[in-house]
């Protein structure tokens, strides 16, 4: 079986070659897709809150240029449960894209949806867009960039309550006076940061917001009086990378380049209030820069809880010596105003997030974190306990931001199965079938089904339960017509796989086959199921009580190569049924069935076999175990 075991990557056409880059996952149902690997580190598994990661790997933030090289799907949106287990690949729905700030989104109607931004096109020729995507992975809306700006930025898609409007920043270059530095006569290029809510039916923008006029220059800490004019695009003067609306129509917003929180009118656009930076509003116990990610918690006009990511750094260099996520809680009622920090969970490996990075409380009270730099991402209790961590096995990539959130996924495309056959006599054959579906998040267990023929009756030959993205199951014999069930946790069907012709070597010989044939003869399943099932029990009998064989051993396999030969002759009849399609053929044949049918039950006896699992036939034949003639029973 050594042999076997290399065979079934020396010679399958469908099986994925080995390669060096171990920190990506390969399959065979998804050839094209290598999603990237986990490290996880679990603390107290217990208090985890329910619900899957949604991440949006990618190596770096430009578009690569095409290349006339094959390239396996890796970068866009996936989904991973808490064991780091594959649940969809999103790759694919945009060929390969850029995504960002990818997550679950439940405010739109009664049924969960996704939303992601898609990057820009390599050639500029397209701005990118903000994606909805249904729970059937079908996309329902694309908002559109704004004409005058570069791309749809990467930062933020926050789909307002009752999925009317959406929330996106905007970067725009313009010329700006450097009175401000003291230089009246002197202009240089600005990128000015703003936001939009955007209608997502029309695309009609409802409200525009940009720095222009309401902020200025002294307050950065990325442009300085002693800087010279710049060119376009020009300075990057404030780097907005969040923004989120309260229920009395105001904004928050997160520059970064001025390590300050703004509260914008939702009335008339002016700032009611600065947090941090030059010219805070608030008598704080805290300081903060380079933030990003911040959103309302509590909102009543008065007070206001928010949490944001204080990344204390960038590239240029550090505040402090750790990010951390901070909820603040801010009292406007009082003279000063005051913002003091209610919780404070820092960074689990006292390190920085020099760039991107999200916080969000869970409904049971837990937070989860991403800190972006390849994937790190930690969950903690509503007391800050720290109860797992985890990254990518790979430093290649990064997410700008983690989310994590329950979700039930109903791919209506049917699951993916490929199936091959291996062994070296008709007495080994074996059939190795992998089955997966991407994106369905309930199934529980696998059925799975042969037929004799194309179009002949499917015989359910054994069931597995699902454990990872991609399930194999090893079949006894040769199943040259094959299916799969996806079941659920109630034993409902909720799709089947297309029937899949079993692929096999392309030259047998070569593949190591000493059959008396040139090549093995496809199995009836109906044959191989019974003889097994009446195998397994006669092998049951002919144990004596201190569980030795009573010696049938050798008698029993050359019985189940006589049953064998027998489901080569009834699958040879098959065929001469199918060329010639005589109904006098078919007469004779029935009349021969009826002596083999008896035969098989009589013939076969107890066999060495490897139990596989207890399946009930829904076919009417009892089918207590399917054994595996590869790995005989001692």
């Amino acid at each position: 079986m050594m042999f076997w075991a290399a065979a079934l990557l020396l010679f399958s056409g469908n099986a994925v070659a080995q390669r060096q880059d171990s920190d990506l996952m390969s399959f065979v149902t998804l050839p094209e897709v290598r999603a990237l690997k986990w490290e996880i580190e679990y603390h107290d598994r217990e208090r985890l809150a329910p619900g899957y990661w949604f991440v949006a790997p990618y190596g770096k933030i430009s578009p690569d240029q095409p290349t006339m090289k094959y390239q396996q799907y890796q970068v866009g949106p996936y989904i991973y449960d808490d064991n780091g287990v594959l649940i969809w690949a999103g790759a694919p729905l945009y060929d390969n894209h850029n995504a960002f700030d990818f997550k679950p989104v439940y405010n739109i109607d009664d049924d969960p949806h996704l939303s992601f931004i898609v990057g820009w096109e390599f050639d500029d020729s397209k701005k990118g867009h903000g994606a909805i995507v249904n729970n059937h992975y079908e996309v329902e809306k694309e908002v559109q960039a704004l004409s005058d700006v570069h791309d749809f930025n990467m930062h933020e898609f926050n789909i307002m309550d009752g999925g009317k409007t959406v929330l996106a920043c905007t970067y725009r270059s313009q010329i700006m006076n450097l009175a401000d530095f003291g230089r009246p006569t002197e202009e240089s290029w600005v990128t000015v940061g703003g936001f939009v809510e955007v209608d997502i039916e029309t695309n009609e923008v409802l409200v525009q917001w940009d720095s222009f006029d309401k902020i200025a220059l002294h307050e950065s800490n990325m442009f300085h009086a002693w800087d010279g004019p710049s060119g376009t695009p020009g300075w990057d003067y404030v780097h907005i990378n969040a923004v989120d609306k309260n229920e009395a129509g105001d904004y928050i917003i997160s520059l970064r380049f001025t390590n300050t929180i703004y509260l914008i009118s939702g009335e008339d656009g002016n700032i009611v209030w600065r947090l941090g930076g030059l010219e805070s509003d608030f008598e704080q116990d805290f300081t903060f820069s380079k933030q990003h990610d911040v959103k309302f918690i509590s909102s009543n006009g008065t007070h206001h809880v928010i949490s944001f990511l204080n990344n204390a750094s960038d590239e240029r260099g550090a505040d402090e010596k750790m990010s951390a996520v901070l909820f603040v809680e801010l009292d406007t009622t009082v003279v000063p105003m005051t913002a003091k920090v209610i919780k404070r969970i820092n960074r689990p490996d006292s390190g920085l997030t020099r760039l991107r990075g999200s916080a969000r409380p869970l409904p049971n009270g837990n937070i989860f974190i991403g800190w972006s730099e390849s994937g790190y991402s930690s969950e903690h209790a509503s007391n800050g306990d720290l109860l797992m961590t985890a990254r990518f096995a790979s430093d290649r990539y990064s997410t700008y931001r983690s989310y994590k959130g329950e979700f039930t996924g109903r791919p209506t495309a049917p699951p993916d199965l490929v199936a091959s056959v291996y062994g070296t006599h008709d007495e080994d054959m074996m059939t190795l079938i992998h089955v997966s579906w991407n994106g369905a998040t309930d199934v529980v267990q696998w059925k799975f089904y042969a037929q004799a023929y194309e179009g002949g009756q499917s015989i359910l030959i054994g069931a597995t339960n699902k454990t990872d993205f991609e399930t194999m199951f090893i079949a006894d014999g040769y199943m040259d017509f094959v299916s799969a069930e996806a079941i659920d946790a109630e034993g409902n069907v909720m799709h089947t796989s297309e029937i899949m012709r079993t692929g096999a070597p392309p030259d047998w010989e070569v593949a190591g086959w000493n059959g008396a044939d040139s090549s093995p003869t496809p199995d009836d399943p109906s044959i191989i199921v019974a003889a097994n099932a009446k195998a397994d029990s006669t092998s049951s009998d002919n144990l004596i009580n201190d569980g030795t064989s009573t010696g049938s051993g050798d008698r029993s396999i050359a019985q189940y190569a006589e049953a064998k030969e027998i489901a080569k002759a009834v699958y040879k009849a098959y065929d001469v049924i199918r060329a010639i399609g005589g109904f006098l053929v078919f007469i004779l044949l029935s009349a021969t069935l009826g002596g083999v049918g008896y035969t098989v039950w009589r013939c076969v006896r107890a066999r060495r076999t490897r139990r596989y699992e207890h399946v009930p036939s829904e076919e009417g034949i009892p089918v207590e175990e399917l054994p595996l003639a590869s790995n005989p029973r001692p």
